[in-house]
């Protein structure tokens, strides 16, 4: 890729373990990048289910809509990643691109094309030379493997500096399962019911409309809470897959108690993807993370939250390590949500720098400017309001990221 590592990626990548049921595989097919591996089939065994939550964008990609149709069937048996090339604004011949696709990995998986999805990142409004995919799809079938969890993550990624994965082990009705996660994602991001491109499976036994119900308020608390730079993906696609290997009981619904861990370490597993997501962002120096009380409900204050990490000036402050906290009150008003300006209050790195509608007298920033020099940001907002609150996150913005996006086609 020629773009050093984030300084705020994790010391280690972590490999996901193995899921049942699951088999990886990937190749340089040159769809756009030469000398590194741009496309990743995963296989299914039969039986496995599949949830999503996808981009809002109103101008979203042909593999998008490709896969909203086959989520409403709940089954899954392959899906096919390339990154380069977002298959977006490329009208009847990108969805042309995507059926030649499914029908190929169709073909390699003995199932139906509705059984296949399809996600593709990279340059939007040029056309997808498919054939350089659906070519090698069967060479690549009899290669995938269960342990091909990290190899993908790096097929999938773009501005990417660093392959985002995650794992861990948890339990339905007392039966051990694994989940494991992939994403990518550096810049465009600011989800809207969705992420960049995650994809997640698990072996447990879980019907469809149990694992929407599980992933959608997971998605929400994490992917849809996390900022780069204010821009929503027209490829946002979050999958969420369940083998059944494992075996466990039938489960009633979301709210079974048989579901209750395994809920909670989707939601953690989820949320470690969506920080990784942010600590890649496109020339970050520093992660933030905003949190904001007070509010009229708990979605005004996200959405209050993301003004403050989507501003400009505030996440330009942030890169200077400056504690100008007046373009955090900028932001408070900017959103559009109710807040009490003679209530507001402000603390950064735990110190209170404004209460009340006012700066706090001699408060001493020494702590405050040792703080801002720090990897990891940490901005307190009350709004004064009612009980609503939220956590998001973000990153700083930097030369870094200009130096990126100007050069992104060449």
């Amino acid at each position: 890729m020629g773009t050093p590592v984030s300084p705020l990626a994790p010391e280690a990548i972590v490999t996901p373990a193995p899921v049942a049921g699951v088999r990886f595989a990937t190749r340089a097919c040159g769809v756009r990048y030469q000398g590194r591996t741009d496309v990743m089939l995963a296989l299914f065994d039969p039986g496995t289910t599949v949830a999503g939550v996808l981009t809002q964008s109103r101008t979203r990609s042909a593999p998008v809509e490709w896969c909203a149709a086959g989520l409403r069937g709940g089954v899954a048996r392959a899906l096919v990643v390339n990154s380069g090339n977002a298959n977006a604004f490329t009208g009847l011949r990108g969805e042309s691109s995507v059926e030649n696709i499914a029908e190929a990995a169709a073909a390699v998986a003995g199932c139906r094309p509705d059984e296949v999805f399809v996600s593709a990142t990279g340059t939007i409004g040029e056309f997808l030379p498919d054939e350089r995919i659906t070519g090698p799809l069967p060479e690549m079938a009899a290669d995938a493997r269960e342990d091909g969890w990290l190899d993908a993550a790096r097929a999938i990624m773009t501005t990417d500096t660093f392959p985002k994965t995650a794992t861990v082990q948890s339990e339905v009705g007392g039966v051990p399962v694994t989940i494991s996660g992939i994403a990518k994602g550096s810049g465009m991001i600011a989800p809207d019911m969705a992420t960049m491109l995650a994809y997640v499976a698990t072996d447990a036994a879980l019907p469809p409309e149990v694992l929407q119900a599980l992933l959608t308020p997971a998605a929400d608390a994490s992917f849809n809470s996390i900022t780069v730079d204010g821009d929503t993906s027209t490829s946002d696609t979050l999958l969420l897959f369940a083998t059944g290997q494992a075996a466990n009981r039938p489960v009633k619904g979301p709210t079974d108690p048989a579901v209750l861990r395994f809920k909670r370490d989707l939601n953690a597993l989820l949320l470690d993807l969506a920080h990784q997501v942010v600590r890649d962002g496109e020339g970050a120096s520093r992660f933030v993370e905003i949190r904001v009380t007070g509010a009229s409900t708990n979605q005004a204050a996200r959405r209050i939250g993301l003004a403050i990490g989507n501003s400009p000036l505030v996440k330009t402050a942030i890169a200077g390590a400056d504690a100008n906290w007046g373009r955090i009150v900028m932001a408070v008003g900017k959103a559009g949500e109710t807040a009490n300006r003679d209530k507001l209050s402000i603390r950064i790195g735990g110190v209170q720098v404004c209460e009340g509608g006012l700066a706090v007298p001699d408060y001493d920033e020494t702590p405050v400017a040792a703080h801002m020099q720090g990897r990891d940001i940490l901005i307190e907002v009350d709004v004064g309001v009612l009980d609503g609150t939220a956590t998001v996150w973000t990153c700083d913005l930097t030369h870094g990221y200009i130096d990126i996006n100007a050069d992104y086609r060449s």
